[in-house]
């Protein structure tokens, strides 16, 4: 049996149906407008910022009083090279092995971040990415990921560009009268402020984002000089070139030269010349063009008597993608296993740093920053937490430790610390795909004898894992305390 129920009568309550809706529609709005609110506060307090004590520290800088006395440096940053990828024998890299002859090789040499803008962030601030606030890979407005990520507010605090409280390797450098050149990959914003030009560097000749970013264009400073879609293929052949024309143009004054190339980051490209060459398909062609490339800049100094005066410096942004050899390590890019962090580091500078040393001692690429502003009389900022240490005596064999501890983010959760060999990770989602929804540890490893993390040791040394926990939960506090590091 059917039975109409009554429907209510609005009308009897002196309110229309047209007014019942019009006030939902107004409350609706009132309720959007306040979480909007809400999140835009919360994300302004979040931030921190504070732009003026950058500007006061890079206004104390002051240029050197003996410029031809300073060295030069070059970082030349591969990305989503693994760490296993230069001793492949599917792969030749005779320039790669050439550069590790004539310097220092790092063997513990880990990335700051397993995702390349958090990575960059680091290295040039000298600072865990997390204190910068650039905790994702950064995408262009057109990006469909970037509106994703923007709905669900995964931006830490919705920054969109490298901070401009932070004091960025090439504005030190610039300062104290560097030549600054960047040449490949930014990634750390496409606004104005935050662009190359606008931190730091003299000139640009690159992309702003990723290679897998549209609309991926090139850029010369502020203006696009090759349209999207880029032709890929020369890629590493236009930015070696512009690399060597940069060195060139500034060989009489002290420069530095960050060469960031796109490759072997997916998708893959290799110029004609280099197609089929390999043993290791697309990847590995890529990657030998990328010796191709090594070999030219180190030919040049070598021709142009610099050699002397320049350390250069080698490494790749995080572990490998889809493709590509994390060596005998677990984990890839994204993740947070030795195989997303460490990466190869290879440091040439004839007549200081030795030939064909390895050390294993264990640093981060936010080292780079404090390393360079030494050498070159610059002094660390004073008004802020700089996490990275003077690399220089490690890679002259005179230090046998410089971190008591280093600390390893999926993004903005701490997950693990390494101290001396001993590996801790937290009670995590897994890295097994095939089981994504579980979690997994926590975990205790000794790298020394078990480098691919096999076998946990958190049953059998109880003591050793809660110290570790300790100390990964003090400073997941400390952190949490003061975001921004500010002193």
């Amino acid at each position: 049996m059917n039975v109409d129920m009554p429907q209510p009568d609005l009308s009897s309550h002196g309110l229309s149906r047209r007014e019942f809706l019009k006030g939902a529609a107004v409350a609706g709005g009132v309720l959007l407008a306040g979480g909007f609110g809400y999140r835009q506060l919360h994300n302004h307090l979040g931030r921190d910022f504070r732009p003026q004590r950058t500007r006061d520290y890079l206004e104390s800088i002051l240029p050197a009083e003996k410029p031809g006395n300073l060295p030069n440096f070059i970082i030349i940053l591969l990305d989503d090279l693994g760490y296993g990828d230069l001793v492949s024998p599917a792969i030749a890299a005779p320039n790669f092995k050439r550069m590790a002859s004539e310097g220092t090789r790092l063997s513990s040499f880990y990335a700051s971040a397993a995702v390349c803008s958090p990575s960059r962030a680091g290295m040039l601030t000298g600072r865990y990415p997390v204190r910068t606030l650039i905790t994702l890979p950064l995408h262009s407005t057109y990006d469909a990921m970037n509106v994703l990520l923007d709905v669900l507010g995964m931006y830490s605090y919705n920054v969109r560009g490298i901070p401009g409280d932070e004091a960025l390797l090439p504005e030190v450098l610039q300062r104290r009268g560097y030549r600054t050149g960047l040449v490949g990959k930014w990634h750390l914003g496409g606004t104005p402020g935050h662009l190359p030009n606008d931190r730091g560097f003299d000139s640009f000749f690159g992309a702003l984002w990723s290679n897998d970013d549209p609309p991926y264009a090139l850029y010369r400073d502020r203006q696009v000089v090759v349209p999207a879609p880029a032709n890929q293929d020369v890629l590493t052949h236009d930015f070696t070139q512009a690399a060597l024309e940069f060195i060139l143009a500034s060989q009489d004054h002290p420069f530095f030269l960050y060469l960031a190339h796109a490759m072997p980051h997916t998708p893959i490209h290799a110029s004609p010349e280099f197609r089929g060459r390999s043993q290791a398909g697309l990847y590995g062609d890529a990657v030998e063009e990328l010796d191709w490339s090594l070999g030219l800049i180190l030919d040049s100094l070598d021709q142009l008597d610099l050699s002397r005066n320049t350390l250069v410096l080698l490494s790749s942004d995080n572990g490998p993608w889809w493709q590509g050899s994390p060596g005998f390590a677990r984990g890839r890019k994204l993740q947070w296993f030795e195989g997303s962090y460490r990466v190869p580091f290879i440091a040439r500078w004839p007549g200081v740093i030795p030939a064909g040393m390895t050390s294993s001692v264990m640093s981060m690429n936010f080292d780079l920053f404090p390393t360079l502003l030494n050498l070159a009389g610059a002094p660390l900022p004073q008004d802020r937490i700089i996490d990275g240490k003077d690399l220089l005596p490690v890679l002259k064999g005179e230090a046998a430790s410089l971190h008591d501890a280093l600390f390893f983010y999926n993004t903005r959760t701490l997950v693990g610390v390494r101290q001396e060999q001993w590996k801790y990770y937290r009670r995590y989602i897994t890295d097994n795909s095939a089981f994504w929804p579980l979690r997994q540890g926590p975990f205790l490893f000794d790298l020394g004898i078990d480098p691919n993390e096999s076998y946990s040791l958190v049953e059998s040394q109880p003591e050793r894992a809660s110290a570790l926990a300790a100390r990964l939960e003090a400073f997941d506090a400390e952190i949490k305390s003061n975001l921004r590091g500010w002193l």
